[in-house]
């Protein structure tokens, strides 16, 4: 017989997991994840009404690519052809990209590639874009975001001009923006605007079966915009170890797959979603998505059925980003919805510097006094049900 040692429970390898996704470092398991190492390739996705097609799993940059150059050409290999990653990157993933690009300058043209700016003035922006330029070693950058925008009206006339003249240069094939906060609402206004290429936004089992989000992505689709689905695995600021986690990892083992690599397929199982971007910093996770993307067998109506009941069950500990709900409840300048998304970062990514990084670029004052405020009222608002004080206050104590 076993010693527990050599069989562990189901709940301690989900401990033992940890940052790298439950269950995805034993994707050698899934018998797909073989066919990642022979010719089949990630599938492919019209994005919006570009014309341009886009692998159906991204590369997401937030991470030392420098130092993964070699796991760079093997997602290459494998058809993980969507490359994204932004200016503000603390690790420097741009750079990674350009001493990529140094190195096999023939895999450029292979490549979608993607980054960010932070700036919203047009004089700002081009600053950004022409220093991304330069670091990724490349003349053009096929989607360029404005990063991160809380509401459209970040977006103007101006905005058009600058995105139709960076056009015009050659310096970027197609225009949008990034959203972690009231995704629905600026997805709804970006339709409406009718020179919105591309748009990437929190999208997971938890948020995609809302009537906002799904009218959301309806007239995204009608709009001919591409999406691009981020925080698809679904962490909270809480790290959950719930019975029903549990026996939903178990089911889908039993099936092949892991519950982190389910959480994927669910996501393509909508084929408005062009694509999935994901940060995979190591060749165990890169395989495990691959094997996930290269996997033909769709989610039954038991296996969404588990991912509904698991996110009923831990709603609570999951921020679904409509920052005005809560914000407007508190005292100005307070961002409730980015400190619960660096706290997700700390406790269900691992990205303990990143988050705490983040967080320091909250002004002091704010800071300050955030833990001593009453946000009951944000609490009685938050749809989500969310413990906001006591997690504001955690988030001060572990990020500062």
């Amino acid at each position: 017989m076993l010693t527990r040692k050599n069989n562990p429970s189901r709940r301690d390898f989900l401990k033992a997991a940890g940052a790298v996704g439950v269950g995805s470092v034993i994707a050698a398991l899934n018998p797909s994840a073989e066919a990642a190492q022979g010719s089949e390739t990630v599938p492919v996705r019209p994005f919006g009404k570009t014309g341009a097609t886009v692998s159906i799993l991204s590369m997401g940059g937030m991470f030392d690519i420098a130092s993964n150059q070699i796991m760079m050409k093997q997602a290459l290999k494998w058809g993980v052809t969507y490359w994204d990653t932004a200016d503000c990157y603390q690790h420097g993933s741009e750079r990674g990209i350009g001493k990529y690009f140094d190195k096999y300058p023939e895999d450029r043209n292979k490549i979608f590639l993607v980054s960010k700016s932070c700036a919203r003035d047009p004089k700002g922006m081009t600053r950004l874009l022409d220093r991304s330029l330069e670091r990724m070693r490349t003349g053009y950058i096929d989607l360029y975001f404005v990063h991160g925008i809380y509401g459209i009206d970040e977006l103007n006339e101006r905005t058009r001009t600058w995105a139709e003249q960076a056009k015009k240069a050659g310096k970027i094939r197609f225009f949008g923006f990034s959203t972690h906060s009231n995704m629905e609402e600026c997805m709804l206004a970006a339709a409406k605007l009718g020179w919105i290429d591309g748009i990437m936004m929190t999208y997971n089992f938890r948020l995609m079966h809302t009537d906002p989000m799904k009218r959301a992505v309806d007239a995204c689709r009608k709009a001919g915009i591409g999406l691009t689905a981020m925080k698809t695995q679904g962490g909270g600021s809480v790290r959950t170890d719930t019975d029903i986690e549990l026996q939903m990892a178990g089911r889908f083992l039993r099936k092949g797959f892991t519950d982190a690599q389910a959480k994927l397929m669910a996501v393509w199982q909508n084929p408005d979603i062009a694509s999935i971007c994901s940060q995979m910093p190591n060749m165990t996770i890169l395989k495990a998505n691959v094997a996930a993307a290269l996997n033909r067998t769709d989610l039954s109506r038991g296996d969404m059925g588990w991912l509904h009941r698991y996110a009923r069950k831990t709603h609570s500990d999951y921020c679904a980003g409509c920052s005005a709900v809560c914000e407007s409840a508190v005292e100005p300048d307070v961002p409730i919805g980015d400190v619960m998304r660096y706290l997700m970062y700390y406790r269900s990514y691992g990205e303990y510097d990143y988050a705490a990084v983040r967080f320091k670029t909250i002004p002091e004052n704010i800071r300050l006094k955030m833990s001593d405020l009453d946000y009951s009222l944000a609490e009685q608002k938050c749809p989500q049900k969310m413990t906001i004080g006591k997690l504001i206050k955690e988030a001060v104590k572990e990020l500062s």
